[in-house]
């Protein structure tokens, strides 16, 4: 009887640490998005009473919650604040959902986040100037919501990032210079904004760039010549915008491109005064 005790005892104990692996504000976090999302509705959903590690979508490690996959699970509602009291969240994916509302400022507290997915929602609102303290950022995929703005010119800050996708939205403004200091750029999507002004011939410095897409916005002015510089590109879209109906010859001829888009009244240029090399 002595032994049967001590073993219910030390299972017990075992119990209780299982779920004290997860300090509370982390849980009550979760817990929060639960609630705030319609949680009784999910495809897939938590049963609260059993340890945090055994509910769908979350990654544990080192007694820390590292990662949030809930995609595709029909959470209806919006994002609560106290998202930020996971402050070791290294991934956020709750793409393809009918999120909606406003990011709440306390995403930006996220300083260890690498990849934020919230595409294919219906999240409203801008992007916080906040983004730039983002800095371990990889991926930051917004795009198909309502957003609205302008892109913030703290991009500048994200030096780690790999993907930039906000088209189908709102967005308006110019495409600020500070993006071509991300050298780390792979994905540049913009398409299908109201985004204006010129392209900085200084996007010629994405030299890691592998899609740009720019269609469907207000731009104008040159197709800059120096996004034949762009050795890994493979695709381009600028079509329906209102550029000066030119694009360059040396553009065509990138070897690297698999898919290239742009008005079929747009001329080619074939002037050889049109140099790929930065101008002073």
């Amino acid at each position: 009887m002595k032994t049967n005790k001590l073993i219910s005892l030390l299972f017990l104990a075992f119990s209780t640490f299982t779920f004290a692996t997860i300090i509370d504000s982390e849980k009550n976090a979760l817990i929060d998005l639960y609630e705030s999302t319609n949680g009784d509705q999910w495809n897939q959903k938590w049963d609260l009473s059993q340890p945090v590690d055994n509910w769908y979508g979350i990654v544990i490690k080192d007694h820390k919650i590292i990662e949030i996959d809930l995609s595709a699970n029909n959470l209806k509602g919006s994002i609560p604040k106290s998202i930020g009291k996971l402050r070791d969240l290294k991934t956020l994916n709750l793409s393809f959902n009918q999120i909606s509302g406003k990011l709440p400022e306390s995403i930006y507290k996220l300083t260890s986040i690498e990849n934020i997915s919230l595409f294919m929602n219906i999240i409203e609102g801008g992007i916080s100037e906040k983004i730039g303290e983002l800095t371990n950022l990889k991926v930051l995929s917004l795009y198909s919501n309502n957003l609205s703005g302008k892109i913030p010119k703290s991009i500048v800050e994200l030096v780690n990032l790999k993907i930039f996708q906000v088209s189908s939205n709102q967005l308006e403004g110019e495409l600020p210079l500070e993006l071509s200091k991300l050298v780390n750029l792979e994905i540049l999507s913009v398409f299908d904004n109201k985004i204006t002004g010129t392209i900085p011939k200084e996007i010629g410095d994405l030299n890691q760039l592998e899609e740009l897409a720019l269609a469907n916005n207000l731009f104008k002015g040159k197709i800059p010549v120096e996004i034949a510089k762009l050795n890994k590109l493979t695709v381009l879209l600028i079509n329906n915008n209102n550029f000066d109906q030119k694009i360059s010859i040396h553009i065509l001829n990138m070897t690297s491109l698999k898919e290239i888009d742009f008005n079929y009244a747009i001329k080619i240029n074939t002037d050889p005064g049109d140099k790929i090399v930065l101008e002073d």
